[in-house]
């Protein structure tokens, strides 16, 4: 304002437009412009101004507002479409009443409209079985990650059997995305058949923390097996203490130093593998060594069938981004289940049961169009469904 003042003052005391315009570094356009807004308003023409315009050409009247907030208030159950119906009806034809959008923005806006809340599934572990004889319970985790001689990482992926204390794998990883465990794995069942159960932790690959139960792919692929996934609770390393034991006798045995590479260290982990398994008594097995004890599964891996729904109305295959397809409804269930087969049955008008395997996940509600999840139906002593 002090630069537009004495501007004007100077251009009074009879100084030439031209000569004070190039001085201030400004337009004659300009100049003009701050004498006439000088002469028509005094000194508050020589304020700043908003730039904000005088009018939108899209707002709606005050009046139309107060429409559409008195019809909330009036009907606090209703949706904006239903609204809009109501106002079309009432008003006169030439009023252009606004899109459903902009009616449920207006709502919003003066506090008419309940926000869902956001679904955080958080880990919480399940029950956990005793696993008191060999293969009713594997325990499985990645011990942390370490540098080799080449300056890439190394992420171990082990399996023990919880009663024998059996080391049934120790791989070394370059990566512990859930594609290389998958092959661990496989290869695994091949040669020692199929657990009972398998317990781990809550972190990728053996739970996700965006899934349906923090299902991932790969403890789906396990309940495909017929196998049942135990999570410990987290910060809780001590329900997979047995496990976590071992790991500390693999860091000070098999790692230090690393292998110069991937497959070096691969070879440390074998040499380390045979004598836990054969040579090294446990004072836990009267100090017998873990091959003395365990035994191999008597239940051998074939692959997985198809899951039957025969008390279910139908069978539905979700879709790849995780959704269910019914009645040209579309239902958000889990992208870890994309692929699978799932049973649906109708317990109520619009409201259907959905059951993955003999679990029963939750209820579906064609109208809102969403899964409202059951509690957490995996861990051991799962019942089947009636």
């Amino acid at each position: 304002m002090d630069e537009r003042m004495r501007f004007v003052i100077r251009l009074k005391d009879g100084e030439s437009m031209a000569g004070l315009c190039r001085e201030f570094g400004i337009s004659r356009k300009t100049g003009y412009k701050i004498l006439d807004r000088y002469e028509e308003c005094g000194l508050e023409g020589l304020t700043d101004r908003a730039r904000r315009p005088h009018r939108y050409a899209n707002s709606l009247p005050q009046q139309l507002e107060s429409a559409i907030v008195a019809a909330k208030r009036e009907k606090p159950n209703w949706g904006a479409r239903k609204i809009r119906e109501r106002l079309l009806r009432r008003l006169p034809h030439e009023v252009k009443v606004p899109a459903c959008s902009t009616i449920h923005a207006i709502l919003d806006r003066h506090g008419l409209v309940t926000r869902s809340k956001r679904s955080r599934t958080h880990a919480e572990g399940t029950p956990l079985s005793s696993g008191l004889t060999p293969n009713e319970l594997w325990c499985t985790d990645y011990k942390g990650e370490f540098k080799l001689g080449n300056q890439r990482y190394c992420y171990p992926l082990t399996v023990t059997d919880h009663a024998s204390r059996y080391l049934l794998l120790c791989e070394a990883m370059e990566s512990n995305q859930e594609q290389f465990a998958f092959t661990a794995f496989e290869r695994l069942f091949k040669e020692r058949g199929l657990p009972q159960a398998i317990r781990s932790d809550n972190g990728v690959p053996f739970a996700s923390p965006n899934g349906l139960f923090n299902l991932s792919r790969l403890s789906v692929w396990w309940l495909r097996l017929g196998i049942s996934i135990e999570r410990i609770k987290p910060g809780h390393p001590q329900q997979n203490g047995r496990h976590e034991r071992m790991h500390l006798t693999l860091k000070k045995e098999a790692t230090r130093p690393a292998g110069a590479n991937i497959l070096q260290q691969q070879a440390k982990f074998e040499v380390f593998q045979a004598e836990f398994n054969s040579e090294r008594p446990h004072e836990a097995l009267q100090m017998k060594c873990p091959a003395q004890v365990y035994t191999p599964s008597t239940k051998p891996y074939r692959g997985i069938a198809e899951p039957q729904y025969p008390f279910h109305d139908k069978t539905v295959i979700v879709t790849n981004c995780g959704r269910l397809c019914l009645y040209r409804k579309k239902i958000n269930l889990s992208v870890c289940l994309a692929g699978q087969a799932v049973g649906i049955k109708e317990v109520d008008d619009g409201i259907w049961l959905v059951s993955f395997m003999d679990y029963d996940l939750g209820y579906v509600d064609l109208e809102e169009k969403s899964l409202q999840p059951l509690d957490n139906p995996f861990g051991p002593k799962v019942l089947p469904m009636s």
